[in-house]
């Protein structure tokens, strides 16, 4: 009897344990549950979720249109001044800049767009593009220069397509012997482009594959043979007498200087784009060249632009 009334009690004192244990973990009135099941009495430490503060979207910054227009808005006490400022900053050069102020400042008047007057400005700077100048009979030849990385392969490869497209038999020659894989990117595009490519083998003297490449064009009827040369700094001038080293090939096997040569620059390079990186188009035309003369041509081609010299 005793053995029986121990168990009851015994079952009764489990049952209040149990149920106390229970009343704490339940969740009081109106409150949820943290994420993983984990109560208020959970140990310090504990990952728990909190809610991500929201960040209000910043607003794009002015371009220099929008900038220029601010400079010229009620209150501004010396907007030329501020103006040639924000054209120096944009690193269109001081002389440059102060031309671009002076001209604006005698066109100007009272609810003209200043920002309107500028790119006006700019565009009489740089002139309207024109087209290759090509002979209508016979081979024409365009030598493509420029430093590393300013966009000459893909450049050749846009302007194969575009004469390719105007019913031309267009031939490319890879002179560009140096940087890997040359040969393969512009194979490429030669192919994009439906034109035909002439190449050695990476090492080979560039000015042999330009000769190699004029004689096939010739055999092939090919209208225009675009050359491709490996990306130079003037500073190097072994590389540069290598450049005027393929130049005076091309007008051996043509009979005449390039047609055309373009020399590919980087659209952020600024106003010193004209300066040292120019010397590598002066050092193409230059020599052995009788009447030719530069052209100031300009083209805007996405990322980049491509200077005419003739």
């Amino acid at each position: 009897m005793e053995l029986v009334v121990a168990v009851v009690v015994g079952l009764v004192v489990v049952a209040i344990v149990f149920g106390v244990v229970l009343s704490r973990r339940r969740p009081a009135p109106g409150t949820t549950r943290p994420a993983g099941g984990r109560g208020p009495g959970a140990a310090t430490g504990d990952r728990r979720t909190a809610a991500t503060p929201t960040v209000p979207p910043r607003a794009p910054a002015p371009g220099l249109a929008g900038r220029i227009r601010s400079a010229f808005g009620s209150g501004a006490q010396d907007p030329w001044s501020e103006l040639e400022g924000l054209l120096v900053g944009a690193d269109v050069g001081p002389s440059t800049s102060a031309r671009i102020v002076g001209d604006v400042r005698l066109r100007y008047g009272q609810g003209d767009d200043p920002s309107a007057l500028v790119g006006e400005e700019i565009r009489s700077i740089l002139g309207t593009s024109s087209s290759l100048e090509l002979p209508t009979e016979g081979l024409g030849v365009v030598l493509v220069v420029g430093v590393n990385g300013s966009g000459k392969t893909t450049t050749i490869g846009k302007l194969a397509a575009r004469l390719s497209n105007q019913g031309k038999r267009v031939s490319i020659a890879n002179s560009d012997t140096f940087r890997a894989a040359a040969s393969e990117q512009l194979g490429v595009w030669a192919e994009r482009a439906r034109a035909h490519l002439v190449r050695q083998a990476r090492g080979a003297d560039p000015g042999a594959v330009a000769f190699d490449a004029v004689q096939a064009a010739q055999a092939r009827g090919s209208d225009v043979l675009i050359v491709d040369t490996a990306g130079r700094l003037h500073t190097k001038q072994p590389l540069m007498d290598e450049l005027k080293k393929v130049r005076r090939v091309i007008e051996k096997a043509v009979g005449r200087p390039p047609d055309e040569t373009l020399l590919v620059l980087d659209a952020t390079t600024g106003h010193r784009g004209g300066g040292g990186d120019g010397r590598g188009a002066d050092e193409a035309r230059r020599h052995g060249e009788g009447g030719s003369r530069p052209g100031g041509a300009r083209s805007a081609r996405g990322a980049g632009q491509s200077r005419r010299h003739r």
